[in-house]
């Protein structure tokens, strides 16, 4: 008879435990006393994702954080992915580059304000971005306008059309192969698909306002560049070939990537790897274009990865380093802070 009284007890301890561990990211409910509102997920949880009420603490509604630590085709596999809203006109989009290499970590508490998250950015060489850097209106950095490749034995300039994400005045995402047009870097021009580049052939022209094929300004506030496309208009299309990228394409590595749903919330990704000891090898940019499309995202493009890759959420690092746990330095970052 005693054990009849005790088990209805139990539930009702663990159903309260449970329902006040469910709110964060401004999705709490109830009040004075009532149980909280279960979280909605902001976007589409495929099988393995989790909510994580611990990274959405200090996020306000619209925006909010997941983690992924399973298999996933057949490797062990963890992921962090910060989904936001930026039709709430909470959130500043803000790409960011510095004179000298800083930390992902260096960058966001460098930053003035509140920032909710930071991912590192695209590609670089030494002391310079290879990819966009564009901020409230001004270009700081253009996507690489010309790489050398060898044709017929010999080396030769290609002009490719790299991908970029961009968010317009209104803060609507969108995603493009880009070039800066002529000698300065504020004419961007935008292009249905990339320039059909490739090794091993000839040279396309320059890209120009009438190169590719219809082109036309790209009106966007700010955006941050990186290559390949990996998702566009909500099919896989990795243009690796046309975008004269190779970053360990079909290796297992560390992934960043930067994504957008069809109802327009953005997503930011971060997949660990080059950790053998904890079991995770990272994955390939076809996994990680899968897996962004299984969150709902119907456009995407990767940023640097390997030992770059990092995603800092407030203070706290989320995936381990490929260096050895140790972040490493970058050019630059793009920091979700609030507006």
């Amino acid at each position: 008879m005693r054990r009849a009284y005790l088990l209805p007890s139990l539930f009702l301890v663990l159903f309260t435990a449970c329902s006040k561990t469910s709110g964060g990211g401004g999705n709490t409910g109830g009040g004075g006393g009532s149980t909280p509102t279960p979280v909605v997920p902001i976007i589409t949880l495929a099988p393995g994702w989790k909510y994580s009420a611990t990274l959405s603490l200090n996020f306000p509604s619209g925006m909010q954080a997941f983690s992924f630590d399973t298999l996933y085709n057949g490797k062990k596999v963890k992921a962090y992915c910060v989904a936001f809203d930026p039709g709430t006109n909470r959130f500043e989009f803000k790409p960011v580059m510095s004179a000298t290499a800083k930390t992902t970590s260096q960058f966001a508490s460098a930053e003035t304000g509140l920032v909710y998250v930071a991912i590192n950015g695209g590609f670089y060489g030494g002391n310079q971005s290879y990819s966009l850097i564009k901020y409230n209106g001004v270009t700081s950095s253009p996507n690489i306008k010309a790489v050398t490749r060898l044709f017929n034995a010999s080396s030769m300039s290609y002009y490719p059309t790299r991908a970029a994400f961009g968010v317009t005045s209104s803060g609507a995402p969108v995603t493009a192969w880009i070039y800066s047009v002529g000698s300065g870097n504020d004419n961007i021009y935008a292009y249905p698909a990339p320039s059909p580049n490739a090794e091993g052939s000839a040279p396309q022209a320059v890209p120009s306002e009438s190169f590719p094929t219809g082109g036309s300004p790209w009106n966007v506030v700010s955006a941050i560049g990186g290559s390949p496309m990996l998702l566009r208009g909500g099919v896989v299309r990795i243009t690796d070939i046309e975008e004269l990228i190779n970053v360990n394409n079909n290796s297992s590595r560390p992934r960043t990537a930067l994504g957008y749903t069809t109802s327009g919330k953005i997503v930011l990704m971060a997949v660990e790897g080059d950790n053998s000891s904890a079991g995770y090898p990272g994955i390939t940019l076809l996994e990680l274009a899968s897996l962004l499309n299984s969150l709902g995202c119907t456009d995407a493009v990767n940023l640097d990865g390997g030992g770059s890759s990092s995603m800092v959420i407030g203070n706290q690092l989320t995936i381990r380093p490929g260096d050895n746990g140790v972040e490493r330095p970058v050019i630059s970052a793009l920091l979700i802070k609030q507006r």
